[in-house]
C-alpha cells in the first residue's frame, strides 16, 4: 500500500517539495505519493486531523504554519525534537507508532548539510553573522552552534529580537546579538542571510568590508535568478555567493530519513533542479 506524505503551506503551488520527495522515492525505491495542499493557518488543525484520518504519515509544513505545528505537537501526546523545541517552530511531522506525532526541524541540518558537504564550507572556528531575527534564523541556530563556530552574531534592524533569540539559546554556544548599524568595522566568515528581503530582490542594510579573506555568503532563499544577497556578495569579491536551492533539497532529505530510515543522494537532485532553473533562467 502506497504512505501518504504532504507539505502544507499558504501559498503552495511554487512548492518544489512533490517533486524533490518524488525523485528521492524513486531513488531509494520507497512506494509513497507526496502532494502539495493549500492550507492557510485558520484551517491548520483541521487539515492535520484530515490527512491522519487519510491515513497520512508524515507532513511537512511551511509558510506560515510552522509555528502552529509547533504549538500543536507541543502538547501531550505529541512531543518534539530538541532542536524543533529550541526553534519554536517545526517543519517536519511524523506519525508514530503509538498513533501520536514528533516534530522535528530539519531547516538547520538542510543548511550545515549544504555548506558542509555539498560546498565544503568549513564552520568550525568561524566567526558567523546571521541577517535577520525571525523564524528562519531561529531554525538554524543550534545546528550551526554544534558545527563549534567561534561566535555566531545575530543582527536585526529591531535589535530586542536578536537579544530574545540570543536568550532562548543561552549555554549551547557563543551568541551575540547587534544592530546593522553595528557591524561596521567587524568582519565574518561565513554570512546567513535569513531576512524576508530576498523576496523583494532587496537588501538589509550593510556595511562595506563586512567579508573576512575567503568568507561565503549564503542565502536562505533561492529562485531562478540569484538573489539580491547573492549578488551582493558576489560583487564584494566573496570567495563563494550561495543561495538556498541546496538547503532546500537537503532539509527535505532530513525529513525523508526521518519517516523512510533511509537517505536519499541529494547531490544528484540538486543538480537536477539547479540544471533545470538555469535553463529557464535562459530562456
Amino acid at each position: 500500500m502506497t504512505d501518504l506524505y504532504a507539505v502544507f503551506g499558504d501559498p503552495i503551488n511554487h512548492s518544489k517539495s512533490p517533486r524533490i520527495h518524488a525523485l528521492f522515492a524513486e531513488q531509494t525505491r520507497q512506494d509513497l505519493h507526496y502532494r502539495a495542499q493549500r492550507v492557510p493557518a485558520e484551517d491548520f488543525n483541521q487539515a492535520l486531523r484530515a490527512f491522519l484520518a487519510e491515513g497520512g504519515k508524515g507532513l511537512n509544513c511551511t509558510v506560515p504554519l510552522k509555528e502552529l505545528a509547533w504549538q500543536t505537537v507541543s502538547q501531550a501526546p505529541h512531543r518534539l525534537s530538541e532542536r524543533a523545541r529550541l526553534a519554536k517552530a517545526v517543519n517536519t511531522l511524523a506519525l508514530q507508532p503509538d498513533g501520536s506525532l514528533l516534530g522535528d526541524n530539519t531547516d538547520g541540518m538542510g543548511l550545515v548539510n549544504d555548506l558542509l558537504r555539498n560546498h565544503r564550507v568549513n564552520l568550525t572556528g568561524k566567526r558567523i553573522l546571521i541577517l535577520g531575527a525571525g523564524g528562519a534564523s531561529r531554525g538554524v541556530i543550534l545546528p550551526l552552534l554544534d558545527c563549534k563556530p567561534d561566535s555566531i552574531v545575530i543582527a536585526n534592524r529591531t535589535v530586542s529580537k536578536a537579544e530574545a533569540l540570543v536568550a532562548d539559546f543561552a549555554g549551547h554556544g557563543k551568541l551575540q546579538a547587534s544592530g546593522f548599524d553595528s557591524l561596521s568595522g567587524q568582519q565574518f566568515d561565513v554570512l546567513l542571510n535569513a531576512t524576508s528581503a530576498s523576496l523583494s530582490d532587496q537588501l538589509p542594510p550593510l556595511p562595506a568590508k563586512l567579508l573576512a579573506d575567503n568568507a561565503c555568503c549564503y542565502d536562505l532563499a533561492y529562485g531562478n535568478q540569484p538573489t539580491a544577497f547573492v549578488r551582493w556578495g558576489r560583487e564584494n569579491a566573496a570567495a563563494q555567493s550561495l543561495d538556498g536551492l541546496g538547503m532546500l533539497v537537503e532539509q527535505a532529505a532530513e525529513a525523508f530519513a526521518l519517516w523512510r530510515g533511509v537517505r536519499p543522494d541529494t547531490q544528484a537532485v540538486i543538480a537536477l533542479l539547479d540544471g533545470e532553473r538555469q535553463l529557464s533562467a535562459a530562456q
